[in-house]
């Protein structure tokens, strides 16, 4: 069977693939367009839909895998799909294992490290803390994605991205000994946490409502608040720095969040997750190219093309 990595330029299929988003779009001469991201699981690849008809505009649902025919072009050192016929099919027939990327670590690796970071944790109130919101969430964080896209976008990616994070801070808390071990590990294990409230989840790109109008920064800060409280934990001081690094982990009030990094622990994290967002978005983009080649230009990375060394 024919997937996403095998495509070459100026080929033509007909196949099924999963629309994980639809933009509607319009051109300078006025003619309606599409703008498609499609998957299966062995990646993704950008679609346009020119000239499209209403009845294929309605045809094309984001979540659904659909029946569509193509050609593969080059555009900017990418392959891109230039999509003629799209057609919806029953969902109920649809072994949904072809079109979802998982993480290349074993889920069961996965728990056991992350676990492992869990009971690490040295300090009663943070512990306390960070375990009742793993209990909270439960098994939705070694399901869900880490964003909608842009990095760790499958299946896992959560789990796998904290877990980068985790390993990370440890190095880093190893190094620098005005870093707290357990606060730093803690701000790691939670700061995303909102994500499996905020994202749709693994078929769709798109947001909930609760996402939409109120964000994971803010959905994490009201469970962590909720979880003190429970524990009797509202007034230590541990709960307020890990509030704090909640809030700040973006980073830039632009970048989303309320307040900015005013510990070094926050500004640590800040730092940490940077790293492995744009890493898993450099190892993604240098997939898709050949040695010798640069990528497109990649939006979460200031629209820079980056080269991809002739081995």
């Amino acid at each position: 069977m024919t997937k996403i990595r095998d495509f070459k330029e100026k080929e033509r299929y007909k196949m099924n693939l999963l629309v994980k988003s639809v933009v509607k779009g319009v051109t300078q001469k006025g003619a309606p367009y599409l703008n498609l991201v499609l998957q299966d699981n062995t990646g993704t690849i950008d679609g346009k839909f020119w000239d499209v008809s209403p009845e294929d505009m309605a045809a094309a649902k984001a979540g659904h895998v659909q029946f569509l025919a193509f050609e593969v072009l080059d555009y900017n050192n990418a392959l891109q799909l230039r999509v003629n016929r799209i057609t919806d099919l029953d969902q109920d027939l649809i072994d949904l294992s072809e079109y979802v990327m998982a993480s290349p670590v074993e889920i069961g690796e996965l728990k056991a490290r992350i676990g492992g970071y869990i009971t690490s944790l040295t300090n009663p109130v943070l512990s306390a803390l960070v375990k009742g919101m793993f209990e909270r969430v439960g098994k939705a964080f070694y399901d869900y994605p880490a964003a909608s896209r842009i990095h760790h976008s499958y299946l896992g990616g959560l789990a796998e991205h904290t877990l980068g994070m985790a390993d990370l801070a440890e190095t880093m808390a190893g190094q620098y000994a005005i870093l707290n071990r357990d606060l730093l590990i803690a701000g790691v294990l939670v700061h995303d946490l909102g994500k499996t409230a905020e994202l749709g989840g693994l078929v769709s790109n798109e947001y909930t409502l609760e996402g939409k109008l109120i964000g994971h920064i803010s959905i994490c800060h009201g469970w962590l608040m909720e979880t003190a409280a429970a524990l009797n934990l509202t007034d230590r001081e541990e709960t307020l720095l890990l509030r704090h690094m909640i809030l700040s982990h973006h980073g830039k009030h632009e970048f989303g969040s309320p307040v900015l990094p005013e510990i070094p622990e926050a500004e640590a994290l800040n730092l940490i997750d940077n790293m492995d967002a744009r890493m898993n978005t450099l190892k993604k983009a240098m997939e898709t190219v050949k040695p010798g080649q640069w990528t497109g230009k990649l939006f979460s990375m200031d629209n820079r093309q980056f080269y991809k060394a002739d081995e």
